[in-house]
C-alpha cells in the first residue's frame, strides 16, 4: 500500500520529504563523484579499500549499462553485469545505481545502492554517497550509523546474488562512505565496517513474520484503499497491531496517526522505549500514576517500589519547600523526579 496516501486519508498526513535544496546539492555532489566514468570514485575505492590492486588509472575500467524494464528487469540485468564483471580478471567495474532484490517477510523488496564496485580480484564493494560533510576526517556519528545500517542491507542483498554464482565471489563487509570534504564540494571517503549492522539486520529479517501470516490473521474483507471512508480505514489499520514510539516519526508515514491513537490510549510507549522498559508491566500512564499513589500494583515490583519512593520524595520536597523561607511552592515552581528502577535510585530537584 501507499502509506503516505493512507495517512492523508486518515487525516494525519506525513511530513516526510527532503528539501529541494538538499536534493539538488546531493544530486550535484553524486554527479561530481561519478564524473568521467567514475574515475574519482574508483580512485577512492582503491585508496581506502584495495591499495594492493592495480590503480584504476592504469587498469581497464568498465561501466555497464543497467537499463531494463521494471525493477525485476533491472535486478536481472544487475545480476548479469555482476556475473560478467566477476569473470573479467584484472578489470575494475563500476555499477551505477544497480538494482538488487532482497526477500523481506516473504515478499521481494527492490533496493538501489548508489554504486557497487567489482574489484580486479572479483570481490564486490558497496558504495554509499552522502551529502553531509566529513570534517577533519570524521562525520556525524548518528548519520554515519544510519548510512552503515543502510549499506548493510545492500551487502545482504549482494550476498544473495553472490550465492547464486559458482564459485561465489566475496562481498566485502567494509563499505565506502563518500562525503564532501570539510565545507567544500570535493569528495573524500572513509571505509566503514558494517559486519555488526549486517548481522543484526540478518537476524531481524529471519525473525520477521511473513506477509501471508499477517494477511491470514486479518478480518475477512479488510481493505486499505484510500478511497474508503476515514472510519473504515481507521478500523482496517487498527486490525494490524502496532506499538508507537517517538522513533517512528523519522521512519513511518503513519507515525502521526499512531501517535494520536497512542495518546488516546494513554500508552507509555509514546514517552519512548527506554521509559517503557523501565516501567516493566505498567503499560499506561493511568497504571503508572495509580502505582505511584499506592492504589494499584505489586509492592514487590521494582518499578512500582521506585515509583512509590519517588512519590514520597516528591511529597517531602514540596512540604519542605512550603515550610522554608520562600513559603509554599507557587504555581511557577517546578519539580522534576528521576527514577532508576535498575539501581533503585530516586532523585529530585526543584
Amino acid at each position: 500500500m501507499d502509506k503516505g496516501s493512507l495517512a492523508s486519508a486518515l487525516g494525519s498526513p506525513s511530513v516526510f520529504g527532503q528539501s529541494q535544496f538538499a536534493l539538488v546539492r546531493g544530486n550535484a555532489f553524486e554527479a561530481k563523484v561519478k564524473a568521467d566514468g567514475g574515475a574519482e570514485l574508483l580512485r577512492l575505492v582503491h585508496e581506502k579499500l584495495d591499495r594492493g590492486a592495480e590503480p584504476p588509472a592504469e587498469a581497464r575500467v568498465e561501466v555497464p549499462d543497467l537499463s531494463a524494464t521494471g525493477p525485476e528487469g533491472r535486478a536481472a540485468r544487475t545480476a548479469l553485469a555482476l556475473r560478467e564483471a566477476t569473470g573479467t580478471a584484472g578489470a575494475w567495474t563500476l555499477l551505477d545505481h544497480p538494482m538488487l532484490a532482497l526477500e523481506v517477510a516473504g515478499s521481494p523488496a527492490f533496493l538501489e545502492p548508489d554504486a557497487v564496485v567489482v574489484h580486479p580480484d572479483g570481490s564486490w564493494t558497496v558504495v554509499e554517497i552522502k551529502s553531509f560533510p566529513m570534517l577533519d576526517g570524521s562525520a556525524d556519528p548518528a548519520k554515519v550509523g544510519a548510512a552503515a545500517r543502510q549499506a548493510a542491507v545492500y551487502v545482504l542483498a549482494l550476498e544473495r546474488v553472490a550465492a547464486r554464482l559458482d564459485p561465489p565471489p566475496r562481498v566485502r563487509h567494509r563499505v565506502l562512505l563518500v562525503c564532501p570534504k570539510d565545507f567544500s564540494n570535493l569528495p573524500t571517503a572513509s571505509a566503514v565496517d558494517v559486519r555488526k549492522q549486517r548481522a543484526v539486520t540478518d537476524r531481524q529479517l529471519a525473525r520477521l513474520t511473513r506477509v501471508e501470516e499477517i494477511a491470514d490473521a486479518l478480518p475477512e474483507g479488510v481493505c486499505f484503499s484510500p478511497e474508503q471512508s476515514a472510519e473504515e480505514l481507521t478500523a482496517a489499520v487498527e486490525a494490524v497491531p502496532a506499538t508507537y514510539a517517538p522513533e517512528c516519526l523519522s521512519a513511518c508515514e503513519l507515525a502521526f496517526h499512531c501517535r494520536a491513537r497512542s495518546r488516546d490510549a494513554g500508552a507509555v510507549t509514546r514517552l519512548g522505549r527506554p521509559v517503557r522498559a523501565e516501567l516493566g508491566g505498567l503499560s499506561t500512564v493511568e497504571e503508572v500514576l495509580a502505582a505511584a499513589r499506592g492504589e494499584a500494583g505489586d509492592p514487590d515490583d521494582p518499578a512500582v517500589a521506585a515509583l512509590r519512593r519517588a512519590a514520597r520524595l516528591r511529597a517531602e520536597a514540596l512540604a519542605t519547600a512550603g515550610a522554608g523561607p520562600g513559603g509554599p511552592a507557587g504555581p511557577g515552581s517546578s519539580l522534576q523526579i528521576g527514577v532508576g528502577t535498575g539501581s533503585g535510585e530516586v532523585s529530585a530537584c526543584r
